[in-house]
């Protein structure tokens, strides 16, 4: 059984939590943005000494999921205002390209069409292309469950094959590879 719920989470130097007087609400603030999370009913959070600690009110399955789930949730808000999230994806293929002009991103992934995909402003967007190398988008945010889903949402433009491998993937990501058909004599 997990015990995720139990484990207290240091607050750094620099972030500033504030806890509703309500209890159904925490807003964390740091260099890197701001960010809100709404409690779910059974889970209060409590800020002692730089220490945030979560607790449930009773031990029903639903309040246990969800201490552990909140917990998880708070951990990712303070490590991303005070650190922030990366993701890299790399785009496989002949003719593969990504341009990134301000909070647009625009792709040609082999249709006869360019995608453009307006990103939030919570994300910031880069995108290189190396000479003789595959094109690499970058994806930075203080939010990790949006750029989790922005990044989802570019790699289902073009799903990596499983032949030859061509789409786009994370980077440093093994794809398992299927064999093609062989001639028979």
């Amino acid at each position: 059984m997990s015990r995720i719920g139990n484990a207290p989470i240091e607050v750094p130097q620099g972030v500033d939590i504030t806890i509703d007087e309500t209890g159904n609400e925490i807003i964390v603030k740091g260099p890197k943005g701001e960010l809100k999370q709404e409690l779910g009913d059974g889970i209060t959070v409590s800020l002692e000494d730089g220490i945030l600690t979560i607790k449930r009110s009773t031990d029903q399955k639903d309040h246990k999921s969800k201490h552990g789930l909140y917990r998880s949730l708070i951990n990712n808000m303070v490590e991303g205002v005070s650190k922030g999230f990366v993701l890299k994806q790399e785009l496989v293929g002949v003719g593969f390209r990504a341009v990134a002009k301000g909070q647009i991103l625009e792709m040609s992934l082999g249709y006869s069409h360019p995608i453009h995909i307006e990103l939030a402003k919570e994300i910031k967007v880069t995108a290189e292309t190396e000479k003789r190398g595959n094109p690499i988008i970058t994806l930075e945010s203080c939010d990790k469950q949006l750029l989790g889903q922005v990044a989802a949402k570019i790699r289902s433009f073009r799903v990596p094959e499983p032949y030859k491998g061509k789409g786009i993937k994370f980077l440093g990501e093994e794809l398992r590879k299927k064999a093609g058909k062989s001639a028979s004599v």
